[in-house]
């Protein structure tokens, strides 16, 4: 609002405004909270992602199966299964290395992200190290299902927001 000639603002126009006192919540209070109204706040784990990602490959290397000749396990296919490996692997590797942190005795806000941060470099090391080696090691590999496959597979976080929303 802008003052008017002889019109003054109120005496609180000029404090700070009140800040809001949050209330942190243990983990015990976090859990009964979460069963509580389990519909709103649903818990999914990221192993189910995994497991999405590998049944994806599986799918993907079916579909490019019908590609190749002859039909059936074809260089398509291994294409295609190297894609899906190159996604679930490092994933896999990321999960451990969180599961590992949890693990431990002392485990603070702290070491928790450096063990997230540590584990998201082990997940883009170990994908170039693969995309390299397939590169290198495998010369007759098709490029196309193994990136559509990787793209794919990549992609299956996504479906955590649709399971969150059921």
């Amino acid at each position: 609002m802008i003052p008017q000639k002889n019109q003054f603002s109120e005496a609180n126009d000029w404090e700070k405004p009140e800040e809001e006192v949050y209330r942190v919540l243990s983990k015990a209070e976090m859990a009964e909270l979460q069963k509580s109204n389990a519909i709103k706040y649903p818990s999914l784990s990221p192993w189910k992602i995994l497991l999405a990602q590998i049944v994806l490959t599986m799918l993907s290397m079916v579909i490019w199966s019908f590609f190749g000749e002859p039909r059936g396990i074809s260089v398509y296919t291994q294409s295609a299964f190297l894609g899906g490996l190159t996604s679930a692997l490092p994933s896999a590797l990321f999960l451990l290395r969180l599961e590992a942190a949890k693990k431990t005795q002392q485990l603070n806000p702290g070491k928790f992200l450096a063990a997230l941060v540590s584990g998201e470099f082990i997940k883009i090391v170990a994908t170039l190290m693969m995309f390299l080696g397939v590169a290198v090691l495998i010369p007759g590999v098709m490029w196309v299902p193994l990136l559509v496959t990787y793209v794919l597979a990549l992609k299956c976080v996504w479906l955590a927001w649709f399971w969150r929303q059921k």
